[in-house]
């Protein structure tokens, strides 16, 4: 799958998240997600950032009847939605952070949760291609990983100040992100999710540790 139009399905499950009204607005009312048809009339560059109001994700809802949909089509949903958060934080420091460790994070940031977010499209259009989303806040380490996240404050700083507020937001970001991932090891999951999960809480449990260790450095 293009990793573009994998990323146009997002902004599908996500209120202002940047795209154009056409594509927002793709047969939302029959949940019916046609990906295809979303790729034809918009696209998303997470470089845009700083172009029009950020994405709000701290106020993002629940998807009406998301509880209800099968857990993996929960998980795949909301761990869309929660990965391209990071990856909209990460978008910002190549103009806005100080050091080189933190623009070296963000991108490595990008590339891995980019690739992971291509890996759930296929299977989400794979195995629920007819389901309507199922972003649910309340899945464990949804809210937790959203709540925090402050993207206007971010666009506004820079140097330093930039540095501490971007580690501030994406450590409780991706402790959420790991609290996400253990939840669904311990379900009847398909296997390729099982798989992600641990991927997801290797790579974030070790970009925690560096960015505590950054923290306590900088402050």
């Amino acid at each position: 799958m293009n990793t573009k139009i994998g990323i146009i399905f997002i902004c599908s499950l996500m209120a202002g998240c940047g795209v154009t009204e056409q594509a927002t607005n793709v047969n939302h009312a029959g949940h019916n997600m046609n990906m295809n048809a979303a790729a034809n009339t918009a696209s998303m560059d997470h470089n845009s950032m700083g172009h029009g109001d950020p994405p709000d994700h701290a106020n993002m809802q629940t998807s009406p009847g998301a509880a209800a949909a099968p857990y993996d089509l929960q998980f795949l949903d909301t761990m869309i939605v929660h990965h391209q958060g990071a990856v909209d934080m990460a978008s910002l420091a190549e103009t806005r952070a100080q050091r080189q460790e933190v623009k070296d994070l963000a991108a490595s940031i990008i590339y891995d949760q980019e690739k992971e977010i291509g890996k759930m499209s296929e299977w989400r259009d794979r195995w629920f291609a007819e389901k309507g989303r199922a972003v649910n806040l309340q899945f464990p380490g949804m809210s937790r990983g959203m709540g925090g996240m402050d993207l206007k404050k971010l666009e506004a700083l820079k140097g330093n100040d930039f540095d501490i507020e971007f580690i501030k937001q994406m450590i409780p970001h991706h402790e959420g992100a790991v609290e996400m991932a253990k939840d669904l090891q311990k379900q009847d999951a398909h296997a390729e999710l099982k798989e992600l999960a641990g991927d997801i809480i290797k790579a974030q449990e070790a970009e925690i540790k560096q960015m505590r260790e950054w923290l306590g450095k900088w402050q």
